[in-house]
């Protein structure tokens, strides 16, 4: 890697100097987790069948009262006609929270707890494990959530946080202030994933349709979505499936690729348990997701310095 470039594992110096200073002289390294949330469900309506009618009395049975036939809700076009960025990208939260889109994704999702695990390879060769829990409080956009993730190795623990747009660490309740690199890497996990193309709209990101491709014998839609801040995505929509199965970007130079597998049910919207981070052609990251849930209670106090 050239100088100059962000380290695949900011927050391994980071913590690495921190700890150096003030706290455990003889930690030599930490590291950083990128996840990859997001991910997702489907849930199926059923076919309700009438039973019987009873026999008919002797007596002349009242007219029924006709009842109006319910709305049925908006199926989006036949995919092989989506034309448009706009019209893929809408197919795409239609059918992560299935039969709902938008609604279901707001409403199932007003809070997310996530437990998992994560190894990393740094760019010494050296593998680093490590489990983690992320709490996510869901607001109007992307950038104003309220996120934490707590990290767990072998020698030590520490979370990251992002509120009200500051992003700092704790340590044995000690709030300390990460480096540059490691609050970007951060930002990184949050607004270069799933959530950025599902949100597009909330976040007043725009949408560019880019030619298709095919990837090892599947059939890809590619979007371009960049985000106010100038933040550029790509994702590699699946022709078949609509599932967002490969998203790319960079950042500092270096070029980010993370692959989606294993999507699952999670209370109705679709959540791949496993993705796989490269730089530059590298594997650094390789997660897994072990449990996931959806609208429990999370306290406001995880996410303050005090």
């Amino acid at each position: 890697m050239k100088s100059g470039l962000l380290c695949y594992n900011p927050l391994l110096r980071i913590f690495r100097s921190f700890m150096e200073k003030l706290f455990l002289p003889a930690v030599k390294g930490l590291f950083t987790c990128c996840f990859a949330v997001i991910a997702a469900t489907a849930a199926f309506g059923q076919v309700v069948e009438t039973p019987n009618a009873a026999p008919a009395k002797a007596t002349t049975p009242k007219p029924a009262t006709p009842k109006p036939s319910p709305t049925p809700k908006p199926v989006p076009k036949d995919p092989k006609k989506l034309a448009t960025a706009e019209e893929i990208a809408e197919a795409v939260v239609f059918y992560y929270a299935f039969p709902g889109g938008r609604a279901t994704l707001d409403q199932i999702r007003k809070t997310t707890l996530e437990r998992g695990r994560s190894s990393v390879t740094n760019s010494d060769g050296r593998v680093d494990k490590a489990v983690y829990q992320r709490y996510v409080i869901r607001a109007e956009s992307l950038d104003k959530e309220k996120i934490r993730m707590d990290l767990e190795l072998p020698t030590a623990k520490f979370s990251l946080i992002r509120n009200d747009d500051k992003i700092f660490g704790v340590y044995n309740n000690t709030v300390f202030t990460p480096r540059e690199d490691a609050v970007k890497q951060f930002e990184n996990q949050i607004f270069h994933g799933l959530e950025a193309l599902l949100r597009y709209k909330e976040n007043e990101s725009t949408l560019e349709l880019q030619p298709r491709e095919k990837i090892m014998g599947v059939d890809y839609n590619v979007i371009d979505v960049t985000d106010k801040q100038g933040r550029k995505t790509r994702f590699y929509i699946s022709v078949k499936t609509y599932r967002v199965m490969i998203l790319s970007y960079e950042d500092g130079g270096i070029k980010y690729k993370r692959k989606f597998y294993d999507y699952n049910y999670a209370q109705g919207t679709l959540v791949p348990s496993h993705s796989v981070l490269w730089a530059d052609d590298k594997i650094v990251e390789d997660s897994e997701v072990l449990n996931v849930k959806f609208g429990q209670k999370v306290d406001e106090d995880l996410f303050r310095a005090g």
